[in-house]
């Protein structure tokens, strides 16, 4: 009852479109929703993320929910989550997904679900980890471990979405670390992040867990830029 009062009064507005939700909608709006292009990348191994980290890293799969379009729904989804405190649509996305990735055989051994972690001063600055709600959604629904820890980011770097894709290649050498005890050894990580671009910055993580010994890794995101 409360909250029909408070929704009354202050209507929740769709992630995408800033349309008023209707009373079955969550976060994003039925129309919304149908509208947002899907990679399908859980139905094919050999997917675009994947081979964007063919040849560098060895990976067990990688697959992302959405394709990222500029001014496009899913921009519009992750600037709030990103920059706005929505973290509402992390929530959503990562129930989302978890739901079309459940019978993905790779996944199904994951020990760690692993976000891009940020630096101290930055998450000071923003006051969350943007992906944290996304990865903490998927542990929910897998009853997979969720691990903020393992990962650490050692320098502190201007954002990057001025960078060139050059410029954001050459900034992500040598600023994050891994911490890991002899319970990490011979797991399997799940290392997940909210936009892959260059893929720059999962690489870099990614290498660092693999010097966790017996180490493997996977790569889910929640948007893929065409």
């Amino acid at each position: 009852m409360i909250q029909s009062i408070i929704n009354l009064f202050f209507p929740k507005a769709c992630a995408g479109c800033n349309s008023f939700l209707l009373k079955d909608e969550i976060v994003i709006c039925t129309s919304c929703r149908h509208d947002i292009p899907l990679t399908n990348h859980h139905l094919s191994k050999n997917n675009d993320v994947y081979s964007k980290f063919y040849g560098r890293i060895p990976i067990e799969f990688a697959s992302s929910l959405m394709y990222f379009h500029k001014k496009g729904i899913v921009q519009e989804m992750i600037h709030k989550l990103k920059y706005k405190g929505h973290q509402e649509i992390g929530e959503a996305i990562g129930y989302w997904y978890a739901e079309e990735l459940k019978d993905v055989e790779e996944l199904n051994d994951v020990d760690f679900i692993i976000p891009i972690p940020l630096h101290k001063k930055r998450f000071k600055e923003r006051g969350y980890n943007q992906v944290t709600t996304f990865g903490e959604a998927l542990s929910k629904s897998w009853m997979k471990s969720y691990d903020e820890t393992i990962l650490v980011r050692n320098v502190y770097s201007k954002t990057q979405t001025t960078k060139s894709i050059l410029g954001r290649a050459e900034v992500v050498e040598n600023i994050f670390g891994v911490d890991y005890n002899e319970s990490h050894h011979n797991k399997h990580f799940l290392l997940i992040d909210d936009v892959i671009t260059t893929g720059s910055t999962l690489e870099a993580c990614g290498r660092e867990l693999l010097k966790i010994p017996g180490s493997r890794i996977s790569i889910v995101c929640m948007a893929y830029t065409q």
